[in-house]
């Protein structure tokens, strides 16, 4: 999967007073997710760094603690989902990050989330029904803007292909076709490509904004 296309570890910097608000434009990805940041308890900022190392036993032992205090907390209920996506407890993360879009429809974050997990499984109209919501939410989210790009390109060599199997004469189907398992390095199947589940390292951050 292109790179972009992969679960982002977003630090949810929500105000717990403010947090039925719309929120502002995106910051810009950074290179490493943040060790602490404004606006999370130290319990979940030593969570987001433990996330990093890999260390999600102890990290959802962090996060866990703060739901039993504030079971709505949203920058809680994202890193645990971020968790259960690393570990492929994907049904789960689905839950998670649903539940999230429900409580919190302000945020974008969550659908990507969700389409990024529907793309891992090869369900491309439902990723891009999620980046969709995203993008109507925040217009101006760049990742969910790269990532909607990845899953059209996805769903039209999806079409190529099935061209290419009806009518195995169509060139202009073949050439394009060629061109999308170029873009992704994709092997020739007649079906849409599976994705594999991203690694923790590999993960890139994104810094969600608090809101108004």
């Amino acid at each position: 999967m292109h790179a972009r296309l992969i679960v982002f570890l977003a630090v949810m910097l929500l105000d717990s007073i403010a947090i039925a608000q719309t929120a502002p434009p995106m910051a810009p990805a950074g290179p490493t997710a943040p060790v602490a940041a404004p606006g999370l308890t130290p319990a979940l900022a030593e969570a987001v760094s433990m996330i990093r190392d890999g260390q999600y036993v102890t990290a959802m032992a962090k996060i866990d603690a703060v739901l039993a205090q504030d079971a709505r907390n949203p920058q809680a209920r994202f890193l645990k989902g971020v968790i259960q996506t690393d570990q492929e407890e994907l049904d789960d993360a689905v839950v998670t990050f649903q539940a999230l879009t429900e409580d919190f429809p302000e945020l974008p974050e969550p659908h990507n989330n969700l389409a990024v997990i529907w793309a891992q499984q090869g369900r491309y109209d439902k990723a891009r029904i999620e980046l969709e919501i995203a993008l109507k939410t925040q217009p101006n989210y760049a990742i969910a803007h790269e990532n909607l790009g990845d899953v059209y390109a996805r769903l039209a060599g999806a079409e190529y292909d099935r061209a290419v199997v009806l009518d195995k004469s169509n060139k202009s189907a073949q050439a394009k076709l060629a061109l999308v398992r170029e873009l992704y390095a994709v092997a020739p199947s007649s079906t849409a490509p599976k994705v594999a589940v991203p690694k923790p390292q590999k993960v890139k951050p994104v810094t969600p904004p608090k809101p108004k």
